[in-house]
């Protein structure tokens, strides 16, 4: 590849609610992506209904081996840009998709939700159980829950979720 492009995962934005088609259309053309899924209870004035939506809207992740990956997913229909920080391209590390990963696939993690909201230093856990094991969180309590956040520091974005409390223990205190 060339001097300026990396081999990772780059985030790719997509047209607005144009999620699942590009991610389809990306692994049609031979290319690995990966689009987290989570399930939401949204309400109206007259019902409830169980959605499926992607946990970051408008992006998909897609792993760029060489310059020909580059260019064949900017081609698919719906895709915009990659996201950029400055002149750099937005990378996420192949630790932080796993974590992404465990998030969406674990059943005792409910009400996962995105943010890139700052939060203030809070304690520093790791979880022990279940199919997060193993990896730290920041944990915040609202309405008497154990909400945990896990950093994306590459696209600068937090994923919040609920897990029960015996599955943490404690780490450090954060500086």
């Amino acid at each position: 590849m060339g001097k300026l492009l990396k081999t990772g995962w780059y985030v790719l934005y997509v047209r607005s609610r144009y999620e699942r088609k590009v991610d389809e259309l990306l692994k049609e053309n031979g290319l690995e992506s990966f689009l987290p899924i989570v399930t939401t209870i949204r309400k109206w004035s007259d019902r409830q209904k169980k959605l499926e939506i992607p946990l970051f809207s408008s992006y998909v992740f897609v792993n760029i081996k060489t310059s020909m990956d580059f260019h064949k997913t900017l081609s698919v229909e719906g895709a915009c840009s990659f996201i950029r920080f400055g002149s750099e391209y937005g990378i996420v590390k192949d630790e932080e998709i796993n974590k992404i990963k465990f998030l969406v696939d674990a059943d005792s993690v409910k009400d996962i939700k995105v943010d890139n909201e700052s939060y203030e230093e809070g304690e520093v856990m790791l979880i022990q159980y279940g199919s997060l094991a193993g990896i730290e969180c920041e944990v915040i309590n609202i309405n008497n829950e154990n909400k945990i956040i896990v950093r994306l520091d590459s696209i600068n974005q937090g994923i919040t979720a609920t897990v029960p409390s015996n599955y943490l223990s404690k780490i450090s205190k954060a500086v």
